[in-house]
């Protein structure tokens, strides 16, 4: 192929390239998969408030934390090695790590998860709300039987490995 036809095929600024990306988005779906995310995010408060419903008086504020400490570590765990485990390509079958994944930094925001139409930083962020809910979920197994330091490290450690 020449020269002159392979610069005619390629994007002539930031601008084209992004119109390019942005004639491949799905806006049904990526509008769908921003509301969930919203959705998911609101019930980690109304989660706090429910548990602290259900322990005894002097327990009502730990409780709550161990709900919404969630949403800060975990949301930095994730972007930092959670989702290059979780979605990197597999090592012995064992567990997966793509170093492009890591912190995200290989992951252009150009790019499309696989053939969905949405943005892959969308779905990073979809993926992200359940990695944080999960824990959350488990604080109420261990409500007023934890202290938060604890439940810290128990959650660092279960939303890595598990």
């Amino acid at each position: 192929m020449p020269i002159e036809e392979t610069l005619a095929t390629e994007p002539q600024s930031i601008a084209d390239a992004a119109a390019t990306a942005a004639a491949q988005i799905d806006a049904g779906s990526t509008a769908w998969m921003l509301t969930s995310c919203a959705l998911v995010l609101l019930m980690i408060p109304g989660l706090a408030m429910f548990y602290g419903g259900l322990v005894r008086r002097k327990n009502v504020l730990s409780t709550m934390m161990h709900s919404l400490i969630a949403m800060a570590i975990l949301g930095v765990q994730w972007i930092v090695v959670g989702y290059a485990i979780a979605f990197g390509d597999d090592i012995g079958g064992v567990i997966g790590w793509d170093w492009d994944k890591f912190c995200l930094a290989g992951i252009d925001f150009h790019s499309m998860y696989a053939d969905k139409g949405i943005p892959e930083l969308v779905f990073v962020m979809f993926q992200g709300k359940f990695a944080i809910i999960t824990p959350a979920l488990i604080s109420g197994a261990v409500a007023e039987r934890m202290k938060l330091s604890s439940y810290v490290v128990f959650i660092i450690l279960w939303s890595t490995l598990i």
